[in-house]
């Protein structure tokens, strides 16, 4: 990875105690970079964030008509959810629909619901957490709903399965590279590499969607205006993808990924983006891709929700306000 750039800092009282350094890019649909930070052709995992990409190959195959997938399904495909009753329910539904035991079907592992709420019934009940309250649950019934259409056979995990190969051509595509390597993601599906520059291009592509295309350009249209309809599906309550989603009321869909990735579709601007935070840390990639946001002109810096995630105070266990984060550096000024 190339040199990253200082993004982020986190000051406690009158003292800068920490930095975060990244990188980050803004593509526009036309073909170029409109603007960058750190390294641009640094390869990352996208972990989560590319989820849309994995689910193109189910709208465009025609396996979601054919099982009548309806836009919330959709937005539930592109999830990283919080395990909470709306999302288990939805999978649960969704999955009997196909005639599929979830337990035996999904693929994703199970880990505790991160909705506190579920969390706390099920222990209360003196049950375990499932396969469903997995957050990845939502894209894996995708891939089921695809392996269906298909025909394919049950482990559709596997590099070469029909389901995994369409993803991988769909995300070579749409980010015009070939991806020079995966990895094996937690909840055990391939994540493809890029470089920083792809994953902006990708979503710019996304961004320029408008429904009246070819079939990769409905397909990208109507995930992207899924998740910016049903921004509670793609994360939960509390939750900054579905805080910044509501706070731009739907005219943007924004997706984190795990360590610390994040990328934006923006279609009034055509323009993608994507940042990376090279320690990992969510908290900056979420301040940075609010700024951007910001300065692209599609979130109110007054906002509660931009002023949050960008400045927002640290409290200690008192309550008390201890310091404070700001994005710096070219980022802090920055605007189209």
């Amino acid at each position: 990875m190339g040199q990253a750039q200082s993004l982020v800092e986190i000051w406690r009282g009158a003292i800068c105690e920490s930095q975060h350094r990244g990188h980050a890019v803004i593509w526009d649909s036309g073909g170029d970079i409109v603007a960058s930070w750190g390294d641009p052709q640094a390869v990352i995992l996208p972990r989560s964030s590319c989820k849309m990409l994995q689910a193109l190959p189910l709208v465009e195959s025609g396996a979601a008509d054919a099982f009548g997938l309806d836009e919330a399904r959709l937005a539930l495909s592109c999830a990283s959810h919080q395990g909470a009753k709306v999302h288990t329910d939805m999978v649960r539904t969704w999955l009997d629909e196909l005639g599929l035991d979830p337990e035996a079907a999904l693929r994703c592992g199970s880990h505790e619901p991160y909705d506190k709420q579920t969390a706390n019934d099920l222990i209360r009940a003196g049950q375990t957490p499932c396969q469903v309250h997995n957050n990845c649950s939502g894209k894996h019934s995708g891939f089921l709903t695809l392996t269906g259409h298909l025909g394919a056979g049950p482990e559709y995990l596997d590099l070469d399965h029909p389901v995994q190969r369409a993803v991988l051509a769909a995300f070579e595509e749409a980010t015009d590279e070939d991806s020079p390597g995966y990895g094996i993601d937690g909840c055990s599906a391939p994540n493809h590499a890029c470089t920083m520059t792809g994953l902006a291009r990708a979503m710019a592509k996304f961004s320029a969607a408008t429904g009246d295309g070819d079939v990769r350009d409905k397909a990208m249209f109507r995930l992207t205006r899924a998740m910016a309809t049903h921004p509670v599906l793609v994360a939960g309550e509390g939750k900054a993808c579905t805080n910044l989603m509501r706070a731009m009321e739907g005219r943007v869909a924004v997706k984190t990924g795990a360590e610390a990735v994040f990328v934006a579709i923006v279609p009034e601007r055509r323009m993608g983006v994507a940042v990376k935070i090279e320690d990992g840390g969510t908290r900056a990639a979420e301040a940075v891709v609010t700024q951007i946001l910001v300065g692209l002109g599609v979130l109110d810096a007054n906002h509660p929700a931009a002023v949050q995630y960008t400045h927002g105070p640290i409290l200690n266990r008192r309550g008390i306000n201890t310091g404070h984060m700001k994005p710096v550096g070219a980022l802090a000024g920055w605007s189209l």
